[in-house]
C-alpha cells in the first residue's frame, strides 16, 4: 500500500495489480487529449493482449485510477521490433539500454488529478517486479511534450552527432536508480543488529524458539575467513542479512542429490572417476525411457574436464571475467531436471554407478539469509558481493525445507532435483559465478555458431538433429515442406551458451478446436503467422534464470506472440516418432500445460459439404501441449517443493494428479507415483489386450497422451508394503523407502486371488455348507496359469501367455466370477480364436439380488450369445479345490461346489473375477501404521484418515460411520471427478491466491458430500456387442423395481437388444437425462453420448415432445453414430453436442 497525494493536495491509498483483459474497457475514461498525441492512436484491447508487463493501480474502493503498458520494443513504429538495439547504439550517446534490461512504456493514463503520483508508483513497481531492469523508454513525437505527470519521471536522451532521428522523435528515459536502486552490500557490523532483528523476528519464529536471543550477534561478532556474515543496507539501514559458510559437506549431499551436472561440486582432479553407468533398462514404462534417455545420457556422458575450476569464472575489478574455452559447456542439459524428464525408479532396482570426485569442495553454503519484504526482489544483489568473499569457490548452495514457497533469491538458482529415495529433508539450489553475468545475448543464427552448437549439444542424445535444423534454418530458411525455421543462439561474453529452433505453427486450426489454448490467449487478436512451434530449446543451466529472457527475445525476433511446444507420447517400441521427435527443453516449467477440449465424435460421411474442415476432423496422433505468450512471459509461477506421494495408478490417482498439473500458476516440483506398473497409457491405441476388462471412461489412450503425466511426475515402480508416519516414508517392495510430506491412498481394489474352501466333492458338498468359508485370500504360491486382471499390463501378460501357451494347444480355460468383466473377458478370448467349448463360464452365488448388467433384456441377449458361441455357463459354484498335475505350477482340474451336485472341469487356465477386495499389502501396510481400517480405510468427507499427512480417496475407502451412510462410498461416483475435488481439496494448502469461501450451512458437517458426476461402463460383450451404461451415482437397486417407482420419470426405449440395436434413455422427473443403455452391434460414438447425461431434454431437439408425438423411433438414428443419418439431424445433433462440449 503506498500513498499518493493529488493536485488538490488529497491522498489516495493505492494498491498495483497486473492489469487483466477485463480492465480495457476502463482506460477509455482515463484518456486525456495528451494521451493520443504521445502514445498515438491505440486499440486497448489488443496492446494488453500483446504487452509484456502491465499495471493498474487501485484505491481503497478497488477502483482503477491508473494503468500502464509496458513492451519490449518501441511505441512508435521507429525500426523493426527485432532491431531496436542496434537503432539506439546507432543514433544515441551513452547508450546502455539492452533488451535484457529495458522496456518501452507503450500506454500510461491515469485521473489526472493523480497522474504524478500514479506515473511515481507505477514506474517504481515497475522495476521492484522484474529486477533485471535498468531503464524505460519513451520515444514521443517531436514536436509534443509530455503530459502532466510523466515529465517527472523521464529525461531526455542525448542523439549522436549526425543523427537526424530527433527530427521527428524524442527519446526519454527513466532510469533504476531514481526510483529502485540496487542495495549496497557490506559486511556486518554488530551496530546492524537492532535493525536485523526487526525483520528477522518478523519472518522467522521457528528460529526464534530454537535459537537464544543474541544468535544473530554471536554469528556477526564470529565471523573469521571460513564464515561471514553480509548486509544490504539502504540509507543507511540494514534491510537485508545473509550468513555464509566456506565448510560444505559435499559427500552428504551427493547421497541425495544428483550434482554430475555440477562436477559434484567439486574442483576437477586427474583421479576423478567419472566413467558412465549404461541407462537402466525398464520395460514397464518403455513412454518414459526416450525422455529418460535426453537427460541421462546428457548427464552421465558429460565430460566435465574443461572447468577449469577457480578459472571458470574469476573476479576483476568487481567484474566477472569468464575466459572463452572455460564456460562449463558440457553442464549444458534441458533442465528443470524434472520436467523434462522424470525420475523413474525400480524396487528392483541394482545399485548404479556413482562418480567419484578426488578435488576439492568449489562451493560455499547461505546458512541463513532474510530481507526486508520491500527490498526482497534485489535479494540478487547479495551475490555480487558475497562471491568476492570466497574468490576460489565458483557454486553458491542454499538448503530450504520442502514446505518453504521459493522465494525471490532462490529463483535464480538452479533446483537440483532429489531422488525419490532421499531422506534428506532439504530442496537443495545451486548457483554459479558465471550467471551474475549480463552480457546474455539472444540472436539468430549464423555459419559461424555452427561449432560452437556442436559443443553445446555434444552431450544430447537428438544432438544430431538439432544440427539438422540449425543447418536447415541457415542454408534454406525453410523445411522440405515449405515451414519457415527461424534459429537463435544465446551468447555470453562471445560463446554459444543456448540455442532454439522454432518454426511456424502450421496447424494452428487443430490447436484452437482441440485444446482450450483461448485459456490463455484471445485468438481473433492473433495472426496466423504470429504463432510458432518451439522445435529445440537448450540452455546451459547455470544460465536457467535467463529461461524467460531467452524465450522473450525468441518472440520479439522472431516476430511471434506465442509458442507452442508438444510432447508426444513414446509407446512400448521405446523409439522416438519422428517426425514428432521433439528434443525435450528446460523451458517447460516456464510454460502452461494447455487442457485438451472434449471432442464430436463426427459421421463425416454422412455431413458431406457439412462436415468441418479437414484441419479440424484429422486424424493425427495426440500430444500433450504446452503454451507460452508474450503477457506470460512476466508471470511467474509459485513452486511447490512439499513431497506429495501418490500411491497406486487408478482412476482417482491419475484424475489427481492431473488437476495439480494443470494448475495454470503453480509448479509442483515433488509429485511422485507408486504404482505396481508405472503410469498407464503406454500401449498403442487400440491395443486388443484391453478389451479384457470393463471401461470406465475416466481416461482413454487420447487423454493420457494430451496429459503427458511423465513430463511432471516422478514414478516408483513397484507397490507399497508399509508407511512409517513419524519418519513419513513408504516402503516400496519392501526395499525402498520413498519419503513424502504429504500422501495420498488411492490404490482402489483390485480382483484377489481366491482360496479354494477344501470341501470334499466325493462327498457331494453343497454349496450351502461351504458359504461360510467363502470368500477367503489365497495364500499359497500362486499357480502360472491363474490370472487375476487388474490393469492394462496385466491383461497383456495374461494374452501374451495365451497366444504362446494355450491358443494353439488343448484344454479348457475357466473364467470364475460374476462381475461384469467375466463377459468383456470371454468376448476377448472369442475374438483371439478361442473356440467356445474350450471356455467355461463359472459364477459364483450373487452378493446382492442385483446382476452386474441389471437388464433383463440385456442379459438374456447375452446368454444366448453364449449359448450360440458354445460357451457353457455355470450358476451358483463356489471353488472347492483345483488340482495340480506333474507340475506343480499348474492348475489343470477345478472342482466346485452347487447347491445341487458338484462338478469338475479340466483346467489349462484360470481368469478369476470373484474375489474384489483391498489388496492384502495394502491392508497390512495400512493397518500396520495404524489408520483406521473398518472393512476399508476410513476417511471423512474432506478425505482425511486419522492422520493430518495422509488423504485417501476411491474405491479404497469408506466414509466414518458418524455420517451414517454405510452404503455410500467412492465406488458409488465417477472416479475422475473424485480425484478432482480430493486435489481441489489439497489445492488450498499451497495456493496463495485467495479462493472464494462460502460457509457451509448449519449441520452439513455430518453429511457426506454427493457428487454429480455419471457413473460409465463400457465394453465389449459376447457376439461383439457394444455396451455402454451411463448412470447416476445411486445405491444399486433392481431395474424391475426402480421402474415401479411412482416419480421414476419417462423411459425411452427403441429397438432390441436381441437384436443388436437397443436403446434406453432414462428421463427423470424433473426432465433430465439421468441414465442412457446402449447395446449395439455397430459401433457407436460413446463420448458424443456421455455428453447427454444430466442435461435437459429440452437441449436435446424436443426429446421428450418428439417421443410422445412417434418422432423418434430409432434413438441411434436421432442421436447420429457412425450409421446412417439424415443430414439436417445430423446438423442439429452436432450443434448440441458442441454447445454441451463448451459447457463442459
Amino acid at each position: 500500500m503506498t500513498t499518493i497525494t493529488s493536485l488538490r493536495g488529497r491522498t489516495e491509498v493505492v494498491h498495483p495489480r497486473r492489469t487483466e483483459a477485463h480492465d480495457a474497457s476502463a482506460f477509455a475514461s482515463l484518456f486525456t487529449h495528451f494521451t493520443e498525441d504521445i502514445f498515438g492512436r491505440i486499440d486497448v484491447a489488443y496492446l494488453l493482449e500483446k504487452s509484456t508487463f502491465a499495471l493498474t493501480l487501485c484505491n481503497e474502493k478497488n477502483e482503477a485510477i491508473a494503468h500502464a503498458i509496458f513492451l519490449d520494443y518501441p511505441n512508435w513504429n521507429i525500426t523493426d521490433q527485432s532491431d531496436w538495439e542496434s537503432f539506439l547504439n546507432k543514433n544515441y550517446v551513452n547508450n546502455k539500454c539492452t533488451p535484457l534490461n529495458t522496456l518501452f512504456m507503450h500506454l500510461f493514463v491515469a485521473k489526472e488529478e493523480y497522474a504524478a503520483g500514479c506515473s511515481q508508483e507505477i514506474i517504481r513497481r515497475a522495476y521492484i517486479a522484474i529486477p533485471e531492469l535498468q531503464f524505460i523508454l519513451l520515444f514521443i513525437p517531436a514536436d509534443e511534450n509530455l503530459e502532466p505527470g510523466l515529465d517527472g519521471v523521464f529525461e531526455k536522451m542525448m542523439t549522436a552527432p549526425g543523427s537526424a532521428v530527433d527530427k521527428t522523435f524524442t527519446l526519454l528515459v527513466c532510469p533504476r536508480h531514481q526510483h529502485h536502486p540496487q542495495l549496497h552490500v557490506r559486511k556486518a557490523r554488530l551496530e546492524d543488529y537492532d535493525d536485523l532483528m526487526s525483520i528477522w523476528t518478523r519472518q522467522s519464529e521457528i528460529l526464534k524458539e530454537t535459537h537464544s536471543e543474541y544468535f544473530l550477534a554471536d554469528i556477526i561478532a564470529c565471523q573469521d575467513e571460513e564464515n561471514q556474515a553480509v548486509v544490504c543496507e539502504d540509507g543507511g539501514t540494514a534491510v537485508g542479512f545473509m550468513s555464509l559458510c566456506s565448510q560444505v559437506d559435499i559427500s552428504l549431499l551427493r547421497e541425495s542429490f544428483d550434482l554430475r551436472l555440477f562436477h559434484g561440486l567439486c574442483k576437477p582432479h586427474p583421479e576423478d572417476v567419472l566413467e558412465v553407468p549404461k541407462e537402466p533398462s525398464i520395460p514397464e514404462d518403455e513412454d518414459k525411457r526416450n525422455q529418460k534417455s535426453q537427460e541421462a545420457e546428457t548427464v552421465s556422458s558429460q565430460n566435465l574436464e574443461d572447468i577449469s575450476g577457480e578459472d571458470a569464472a574469476v573476479q576483476k575489478d568487481g567484474v566477472i571475467a569468464i575466459s572463452h574455452t572455460e564456460l562449463p559447456l558440457d553442464d549444458v542439459i534441458h533442465t528443470d531436471f524434472h520436467a523434462s524428464a522424470t525420475s523413474f525408479l525400480e524396487a528392483e532396482e541394482k545399485d548404479t554407478f556413482h562418480p567419484v570426485y578426488r578435488g576439492a569442495s568449489n562451493a560455499f553454503c547461505i546458512r541463513l539469509f532474510c530481507i526486508d519484504e520491500k527490498y526482497e526482489t534485489r535479494s540478487l544483489d547479495f551475490l555480487h558481493y558475497v562471491f568476492k568473499l570466497f574468490p576460489d569457490k565458483d557454486f553458491c548452495i542454499i538448503l530450504v525445507p520442502h514446505y518453504v514457497p521459493e522465494f525471490h533469491l532462490i529463483q535464480s538458482f538452479v533446483r537440483v532435483a532429489p531422488s525419490c529415495t532421499s531422506q534428506f529433508g532439504r530442496e537443495l539450489y545451486v548457483f554459479h559465478r558465471a550467471g551474475l553475468l549480463k552480457s546474455f545475448n539472444v540472436r539468430r543464427a549464423t555459419t559461424n555458431d555452427i561449432l560452437g552448437v556442436k559443443m553445446l549439444i555434444k552431450t544430447l542424445t537428438l544432438n544430431e538433429s538439432i544440427l539438422s535444423d540449425l543447418n536447415t534454418f541457415i542454408f534454406a530458411r525453410r523445411d522440405p515442406d515449405g515451414t519457415p525455421v527461424q534459429a537463435f543462439v544465446a551468447e555470453v561474453l562471445d560463446q554459444i551458451v543456448g540455442i532454439s529452433v522454432v518454426r511456424d505453427e502450421m496447424d494452428i486450426v487443430y490447436i484452437q478446436t482441440h485444446y482450450n489454448i483461448e485459456d490463455f490467449i484471445h485468438f481473433n487478436d492473433y495472426q496466423q503467422e504470429e504463432h510458432g512451434e518451439l522445435y529445440h530449446f537448450v540452455l546451459n543451466p547455470i544460465f536457467r534464470h535467463y529461461t524467460k529472457h531467452f524465450l522473450k527475445e525468441i518472440l520479439r525476433l522472431a516476430h511471434k506472440s506465442s509458442l507452442f511446444y508438444p510432447v508426444y507420447p513414446q509407446y512400448a517400441e521405446g523409439k522416438f516418432q519422428n517426425p514428432f521427435a521433439h528434443s525435450l527443453t528446460s523451458a517447460l516449467h516456464y510454460m502452461v500445460p494447455v487442457r485438451p477440449r472434449r471432442q464430436i465424435v463426427y459421421p463425416l460421411e454422412e455431413l458431406g459439404i457439412n462436415a468441418p474442415s479437414e484441419q479440424v476432423s484429422k486424424d493425427q496422433p495426440r500430444y500433450s501441449l504446452n503454451h507460452i505468450n508474450r503477457k506470460l512471459i512476466m508471470e511467474s509461477k509459485v513452486s511447490i517443493n512439499s513431497r506429495i506421494v501418490v500411491v497406486g495408478a487408478s482412476d482417482v490417482g491419475i484424475s489427481f494428479l492431473e488437476t495439480l498439473v494443470f494448475c495454470p500458476h503453480l509448479k509442483f516440483n515433488n509429485l511422485t507415483l507408486i504404482s505396481t506398473h508405472g503410469l498407464p497409457g503406454k500401449d498403442p491405441p487400440g491395443s486388443k489386450h484391453r478389451r479384457f476388462l470393463i471401461n470406465s471412461h475416466c481416461f482413454n489412450d487420447e487423454d493420457y497422451a494430451q496429459m503427458s503425466l511423465c513430463s511432471w511426475v516422478n514414478v516408483v515402480v513397484g507397490k507399497m508394503t508399509g508407511i512409517n508416519r513419524s519418519a513419513k516414508y513408504v516402503v516400496v517392495s519392501k526395499e525402498r523407502e520413498v519419503p513424502y510430506d504429504y500422501l495420498v491412498l488411492c490404490t482402489g481394489q483390485n480382483y484377489q486371488v481366491l482360496s479354494p474352501t477344501g470341501a470334499d466333492i466325493s462327498k457331494l458338498t453343497t454349496t450351502r455348507e461351504v458359504l461360510s468359508k467363502w470368500p477367503q485370500r489365497y495364500t499359497g504360491k500362486i499357480p502360472s496359469n491363474h490370472f487375476t486382471l487388474n490393469d492394462d499390463q496385466d491383461c497383456l501378460k495374461a494374452m501374451e501367455w495365451l497366444k504362446e501357451n494355450f491358443i494353439n494347444s488343448e484344454g479348457n480355460i475357466i473364467v470364475y466370477g460374476n462381475t461384469i468383466d467375466i463377459y468383456t473377458t470371454v468376448e476377448t478370448f472369442l475374438s483371439l480364436g478361442i473356440d467356445g467349448p474350450r471356455i467355461h463360464l463359472v459364477q459364483p452365488p450373487l452378493s446382492s439380488n442385483v446382476t452386474c448388467l441389471n437388464n433383463n433384456e440385456i442379459e438374456s441377449a447375452v446368454q444366448e450369445a453364449l449359448s450360440e458361441a458354445g460357451v457353457s455357463v455355470y450358476y451358483d459354484s463356489i471353488l472347492a479345490q483345483w488340482s495340480k498335475g506333474d507340475d506343480p505350477d499348474l492348475i489343470t482340474r477345478a472342482a466346485f461346489t452347487t447347491n445341487r451336485k458338484p462338478f469338475q472341469l479340466q483346467c489349462s487356465a484360470f481368469f478369476s473375477f470373484a474375489y474384489k477386495r483391498v489388496d492384502y499389502e495394502t491392508f497390512k501396510a495400512i493397518n500396520d501404521a495404524c489408520l483406521v481400517f473398518d472393512g476399508k480405510l476410513v476417511i471423512d468427507t474432506e478425505f482425511h484418515t486419522n492422520d493430518v499427512s495422509i488423504r485417501a480417496a476411491g474405491p479404497l475407502t469408506k466414509y466414518s460411520r458418524r455420517y451414517y451412510a454405510d452404503e455410500w462410498t467412492h465406488s458409488n461416483f465417477n472416479s475422475r471427478e473424485i480425484g478432482f475435488e480430493l486435489a481441489a481439496s489439497m489445492l488450498s494448502l499451497f495456493d496463495p491466491t485467495p479462493q472464494p469461501f462460502s460457509k457451509p450451512s448449519e449441520g452439513t458437517d455430518s453429511l457426506i458430500p454427493m457428487y454429480k458426476g455419471c457413473k460409465i461402463q463400457g465394453g465389449v460383450l459376447p457376439r461383439g456387442y457394444n455396451y455402454l451404461h451411463i448412470s447416476k451415482p445411486e445405491v444399486p437397486i433392481r431395474l424391475d423395481l426402480v421402474l415401479a417407482l411412482s416419480d421414476h420419470g419417462t423411459e425411452i426405449v427403441t429397438g432390441k437388444a436381441r437384436d443388436g440395436n437397443y436403446f434406453r434413455m432414462h428421463i427423470n422427473k424433473y426432465s433430465m437425462v439421468d441414465s442412457i443403455t446402449c447395446f449395439s452391434k455397430e459401433p457407436f460414438p460413446a463420448s458424443n453420448y456421455i455428453c447427454l447425461y444430466g442435461q435437459h431434454e429440452r437441449l436435446l431437439n424436443d426429446l421428450f415432445y418428439r417421443w410422445n408425438e412417434g418422432q423418434i423411433t430409432d434413438l441411434y438414428r436421432f442421436c447420429p453414430s457412425a450409421g446412417s443419418v439424415s443430414k439436417s439431424s445430423a446438423r442439429i445433433w452436432i450443434r448440441h453436442c458442441m454447445w454441451l462440449r463448451t459447457e463442459k
